[in-house]
Order: structure tokens, then C-alpha cells, then sequence
């Protein structure tokens, strides 16, 4: 006589061969492999004998049942039922020739795998239960939910008694305090997905699971999808659930979803998707980041309330890790721009850089920009006259005041060129004012320069005179230079104006450009100078200079703070 073990519903048989001894269990050793939240990695063994199946349990955590009571050992006969956890057979006896209609038998002696037979064909008047919604709840709600015994997955009392529940929640919360310190550390992004990943096959039985996040246009989209062995392959999640999900800030869970009408679609079709959950990622600010979702194909096993409860509350923490993630990334890298820019700016501008998403275009970008370009006059002949250490001294208190002009003024510092300045206002965040800051910054310099040398008269040291000039354009602003080396710079023709418009400006005079000038909002008295031919340009340039209060004369009120 041929011996089939076939589930209550129908749903799947397979034979018993004579001499046959198979392991049932859930882990990758078994032989007979049931994917069940109720199944032990190895539940029980069956001995096939001519007339029977001896049965005998190996430990499992929820017990095997022979005809509704729960046995170490027994003998099975034609007729008789059993159960490991919730999952139900029944022992059917036929003639050889025959076999049942849905079948996935295995090969002598060897390994069954129900994923032989991945769409049974479900017994008459059995109506599968399809979709269960879960509304999402506030994170403390979230974890009690979690924790609490589900009445649509708990065993029968004689299966699992109190003390048992009590095992099961203290186990349950285990494993939440074990995901919460796991995805707690700094991992970056890419390694937290992976993490949030294993963690969802480390506590659920899943078969294939998925990380997705929301893209710029509000689309989820899989940051990291995979097999629980590790297989790629080309599954995608159903984007119905996905949406559904983060729209509505529900967890679902499909019994058998190429039943449900709501997400059935060519793709689930297709992939043989059998049960299904999915649930929001929501950071603690309330924004939804994206879904985790978890699916087999295997017949055998379908998720219970309990895991969706589960997932709905390993998705709460791992979103508040993907959001702490998120947060920490953007502090740093906040602090590394600060780092870098604070250098060149004043640090309330290195600051609002830093929080400015994408202020510094990789490669550069065009800019219209205040350029200055300051330079000492007879400053060879000078440090040919000065010892080494006593000239780095009197520059070091000369750039000192002209960078705390040009910071004052919300300027950046491009860079020292020997005894001369660049500045620039504009780039790579700009004001409305930059022109005016930018000619409030020279006056200022001149007059700080008033009160340096009345200092260094006073120590008997020498003085120094500079001339100012600037200039008003489009630019391009970036980071130039080499993998080794790279500083953030302007380079164009404004730049080279500023420096030709320098160089003609004599001991505290400053030169500035018509453009410039017509940018003013707020010009302080300018005086017209004839135009000037400089190098490099076809025509001649219009230029005026400042004039009045602070162009070229000492601030008395400075003097007496120094």
C-alpha cells in the first residue's frame, strides 16, 4: 500500500516510501521542510513501516499531535491525524498506481521540498483567509502589540500552556531589544539596510525580503533585496503593496496573494508569490521612509497575525534607525564642509553652507560674484631691509586684520598670493548686497590698516600701504586642483579685471569696475577716473575710486583701540 501524508486543506500531499526515515522540520537540514512559525528547525521523525508511520518527536518547542493529543512517540495509522505546532496532516492510504491530485513526493529516501509543487490547488469549500490590514499605531502602542499573544496564532492550550505564552513573549521582546542594539551603531546606510535585512530571515520565516526607500519623486523604490540563502535573481515587490502601505501607514499581510484581487498583477503571477507581509519604515519625526517587505512561495507556509505584528514593530525600529542614520550622515558631513570651509569664510557662512543641501556643486558651476584683490606697494624692497622672523611677524598681523575685514563683511578668503589678497563675495552661496559688502570690506581694510601702522610707528617698526581693486562678473566657482590637492577657487575674466585694476591702484586708493559700481545698492561717494587700458583687454575699462571718509585715511576711533 502506498502512504501519503496530505494536509487537511488539501493543499499538499506527498508519499511515505517503504523504509523511508525523514526528518519534518523548518531549518535547511530537514527532509521534509515546513516553513511554519510553529515548526522546529528539526520537529519530528518518521519511520515508514509496511503498515504504519512511526512517529517520534525530537524536542520541538510546540509539540506533534497524534489524533489531537500531544506525544513523544506514537504509531500512525491510515486515517489518523497529525499536527506538528498548528500544521496539519492527515495519513492517507491508496493503491500503488495512485496518488494524489496535488503532490510534491520525494525521491527515495531522499529530501521533500514542497517548493516542488508551488500552486495546490486548495481542497472544495475551503476559503483561504487573504488580507489582514493593520493600521499603524504609535511606537509604544506598536511594541505592545508585538509583544502581546495573537489569538489567530496561538496553539491549543494543551500545546501551550501559560508558562509557555510567558516564554514566548519574554522571547519575543528579546528579540526587539536585539534588533534595537544591532541597528543602533554607527553602520552607515548601505550596511544598516543589509542589517535591517538579516534581521527580518534572522526572526521571521521569510523566504525572500526586501528594504525599500522613497526616491526624490516620492516612489518607493529596493535598496537591497535578496534570498534567504543569498540568491539574487530578478523578484521585485509588488509596487500595489508597496504604495499601499506608505500611503495608507498600514502593515498587510496576504494568506495567499495570486488570490487577492486588490494586489494581484502579471508580477505575482509570475513570481508564484504565495503569503506576503509588508510594513511602513516611519521615523520618530513621522515621515515615511519607505517599507520592509517579506514573501514565500512555499505552500507550506504561511505568515500568522503574530508575525505581522512582529514586523509592524521591527519596521518602527528600523526606521527610527534608518532616520538616526540619516541624521548622523548629515551632521557629519555638515561638520567635514564646516571643517573645510571654515578656512575661507567667516564662520557663520561655513555654517549656512554646511547646512545648505548641495551649496558646492561637484566640479563647479558659474557664479556671479564681487572679486577684491588687494596687494602691498614697495613691499621687495621692505622685506629685502627686515630680517626673515621679524617680516613673517609684521605679515602675520597684517593678514590677520585684512581676513577678519573680509570676514566681517561675509566675504571668502580665496587665497594669499604672496603679499596680496583675494577675496570674493558670492560664491558658493550669494546675498543680494555681495557688492556692496564686498566695497564695504576695502574701506574697511584701509582704515585697518590706518590704525596697524599707527601702532607699528609707535614700536619704531615699519609701515605698509596697499592699493585695492575690484571687479563684478560671472565666474566659475569649484574646487580646483589635483586628487592630492584641492582648494575651492574662482577663475575667469573678473578675477583677472580685480587684479589688473589692483596693481594699478596707487598706496590706499581703491579701483573698482562701472559693473561694479552699477551693482551698488548703496555706493558710498565714488569718484569717475578716465578709462583705463588693461592687459588682456580689447577695449578700455570704465573705473572710478573711492573717495571721502575711509578711502586712504586713518580711523581715529580704531587708533585708539589699538
Amino acid at each position: 500500500m502506498s502512504l501519503w501524508l496530505t494536509a487537511v486543506d488539501g493543499s499538499l500531499s506527498f508519499e511515505l516510501r517503504p523504509g523511508a526515515r525523514l526528518v519534518v522540520g523548518r531549518g535547511p537540514e530537514a527532509d521534509i521542510l515546513l516553513v511554519h512559525s510553529t515548526v522546529s528547525r528539526r520537529h519530528a521523525e518518521l519511520t515508514r513501516h509496511p503498515d504504519a508511520v512511526h512517529v517520534r518527536d525530537l524536542g520541538s518547542q510546540n509539540g506533534t499531535f497524534v489524533r489531537g493529543a500531544r506525544v513523544e512517540a506514537a504509531d500512525l495509522r491510515v486515517g489518523d491525524s497529525i499536527a506538528f505546532g498548528t500544521v496539519e496532516f492527515r495519513l492517507a492510504g491508496m493503491a500503488a498506481t495512485a496518488a494524489p491530485a496535488s503532490t510534491g513526493g520525494a525521491p527515495e529516501g531522499g529530501r521533500f521540498d514542497p517548493r516542488m509543487d508551488p500552486r495546490p490547488t486548495p481542497a472544495a469549500g475551503v476559503e483561504p483567509q487573504v488580507t489582514l490590514l493593520r493600521p499603524l499605531l504609535a511606537p509604544d502602542d506598536l511594541l505592545a502589540t508585538a509583544l502581546r499573544t495573537p489569538a489567530a496564532a496561538a496553539l491549543p492550550d494543551a500545546a501551550l500552556p501559560d508558562a509557555g505564552r510567558a516564554e514566548r513573549v519574554a522571547r519575543r521582546l528579546a528579540r526587539l531589544l536585539e534588533v534595537s542594539q544591532g541597528l543602533s551603531g554607527e553602520l552607515g546606510a548601505d550596511a544598516l539596510l543589509e542589517k535591517i535585512v538579516d534581521y527580518v530571515f534572522h526572526v521571521m520565516d521569510a523566504e525572500w525580503a526586501a528594504v525599500l526607500l522613497v526616491q526624490e519623486a516620492g516612489e518607493p523604490a529596493e535598496r537591497v533585496a535578496r534570498h534567504r540563502a543569498g540568491m539574487g535573481g530578478p523578484r521585485t515587490v509588488p509596487r500595489s503593496i508597496a504604495r499601499k502601505v506608505m500611503r495608507e501607514r498600514i502593515a498587510v499581510l496576504s494568506l495567499d496573494l495570486t488570490a487577492d484581487q486588490r494586489f494581484g498583477g502579471a508580477s505575482i503571477v509570475a513570481q508564484q508569490v504565495r503569503s506576503a507581509m509588508c510594513a511602513p519604515l516611519v521615523g520618530r519625526s513621522g515621515d515615511v521612509l519607505g517599507a520592509i517587505y517579506a514573501d514565500s512561495v512555499m505552500a507550506t507556509h504561511r505568515f500568522a497575525e503574530e508575525d505581522l505584528d512582529f514586523l509592524g514593530a521591527f519596521a518602527g525600529v528600523a526606521g527610527a534607525a534608518i532616520e538616526t542614520e540619516r541624521l548622523g550622515e548629515r551632521l557629519r558631513r555638515e561638520a567635514l564642509v564646516r571643517s573645510n570651509f571654515e578656512r575661507y569664510f567667516a564662520p557663520v557662512v561655513a555654517d549656512r553652507i554646511a547646512r545648505t543641501p548641495n551649496a558646492v556643486a561637484l566640479g563647479g558651476e558659474r557664479r556671479t560674484v564681487a572679486v577684491l584683490f588687494s596687494d602691498l606697494r614697495g613691499f621687495t624692497p621692505l622685506a629685502e631691509s627686515m630680517r626673515p622672523d621679524d617680516l613673517a611677524a609684521l605679515l602675520g598681523e597684517y593678514f590677520e586684520a585684512m581676513v577678519d575685514c573680509v570676514f566681517r563683511h561675509g566675504g571668502a578668503l580665496d587665497k594669499f598670493i604672496g603679499d596680496a589678497i583675494l577675496a570674493q563675495w558670492g560664491a558658493p552661496i550669494a546675498s543680494p548686497d555681495d557688492a556692496d559688502r564686498a566695497v564695504s570690506a576695502a574701506v574697511d581694510m584701509l582704515r585697518e590698516l590706518a590704525a596697524l601702522n599707527a601702532k607699528w610707528r609707535r614700536e619704531g617698526r615699519p609701515e605698509l600701504q596697499v592699493g585695492v581693486g575690484l571687479s563684478f562678473g560671472e565666474v566659475f566657482a569649484g574646487n580646483i586642483g589635483s586628487e592630492r590637492r584641492l582648494e575651492f577657487t574662482v577663475l575667469g575674466d573678473v578675477v583677472n579685471t580685480a587684479a589688473r585694476l589692483c596693481a594699478a591702484a596707487g598706496p590706499g586708493e581703491i579701483l573698482l569696475t562701472d559693473d561694479l559700481r552699477r551693482a551698488l545698492a548703496a555706493p558710498p561717494p565714488l569718484e569717475a577716473r578716465p578709462p583705463m587700458w588693461l592687459k588682456g583687454k580689447a577695449q578700455p575699462v570704465a573705473v572710478c575710486r573711492v573717495t571721502g571718509e575711509g578711502a586712504g585715511q586713518r580711523d581715529a576711533a580704531a587708533d585708539r583701540r589699538r
